[in-house]
């Protein structure tokens, strides 16, 4: 299949580029920088100028390909509501491109939009109140194209999404232990979050692209980790002590509420319907053994919090 693709040149997104390339399909991806267009190039693809709000754009690319990944979600976190609605728009501008056709359409979502405080399945409702509310109105247009002969389908990535270069939650907890002389947990630590490794999300993305049906909400979710032990492989790796942190402190020790209400969260998400359904098996470093073995602790950081403004 010819591929249209955006968010191809961000984190995650190369990885499913050169997955969706070695498994024999061409690939486009929208780019709105040369330095983007570039990156993309190196993968073996080919640039499409644009951005996330030029929706004419994104229709066009839509039209013109024989399936979709969005992977790109991009604003300021600071007004969540901004974020809802330039996604929704966005994927409503790629499924408008796909409309009649029975071309798929794969959307990412979080599985931090599902109900804490339980292991989540692919067929609950998500939470309006959940940490990534803002994800849910794009999860909704991509999943109501179902019904209008687009194959569409939602992938729930784990909120760790790990492997080399990474950015996200795990470097700054590194940079917040490095910062304050220790590692910390919040309360007693056995809350839940789910992890994948990059290049088990990519073969997941392919997977969505080529067999989901209709309509399906797919979870992103290779196992679920306490925060306690994420916090004590920190410490172990950089000579620290750990400890626990109560809600108010974790705000100052990881540098935002956003972060301490995160790094609280009870969220374990389950993947067995998703696996059964397309036959994905994660075979790439668990968590753990990625913070041991990986470039987590020798990679200069640019871990902060400013990467989530």
């Amino acid at each position: 299949m010819h591929l249209f693709v955006t968010g191809g040149s961000g984190l995650t997104g190369p990885a499913v580029v050169t997955e969706l390339i070695e498994a024999g399909h061409t690939v486009t991806g929208l780019a709105r920088s040369d330095a983007s267009a570039q990156r993309l190039e190196a993968l073996g693809a080919a640039a499409h100028r644009g951005s996330l709000t030029d929706l004419d754009s994104l229709t066009d690319g839509a039209r013109r390909a024989d399936g979709v990944l969005h992977l790109a979600f991009g604003g300021s976190f600071d007004d969540p509501e901004g974020l809802a609605r330039q996604d929704s728009a966005a994927v409503d501008a790629l499924g408008q491109g796909l409309v009649g056709t029975g071309k798929p359409l794969v959307v990412t979502s979080g599985t931090f939009v599902m109900r804490a405080g339980r292991e989540s399945v692919e067929t609950d409702a998500p939470d309006e109140d959940s940490l990534a509310y803002f994800r849910i109105p794009g999860e909704r247009v991509c999943l109501s194209y179902a019904s209008q002969g687009v194959r569409s389908s939602v992938v729930r990535l784990a909120p760790t999404v790990h492997g080399p270069g990474d950015y996200g939650f795990i470097p700054v907890m590194i940079e917040a232990a490095r910062k304050a002389g220790f590692a910390a947990y919040v309360g007693d630590g056995t809350n839940r979050w789910p992890a994948v490794h990059r290049f088990d999300a990519a073969s997941l993305f392919r997977l969505a692209v080529e067999q989901a049906p209709a309509g399906s909400a797919l979870h992103g979710a290779a196992e679920n980790v306490p925060l306690k032990a994420v916090a004590e492989t920190i410490g172990a790796e950089l000579g620290l002590p750990v400890r626990s942190v109560t809600p108010e402190e974790a705000a100052e020790h990881f540098g935002s509420a956003f972060f301490a209400v995160a790094y609280a969260a009870d969220a374990p998400a389950s993947s067995e319907h998703t696996r059964r359904l397309l036959g994905w098996t994660p075979t790439h470093p668990d968590l753990l053994d990625d913070l041991r073995t990986g470039d987590y602790f020798t990679a200069a950081s640019g871990a902060s919090a400013d990467r989530w403004s």
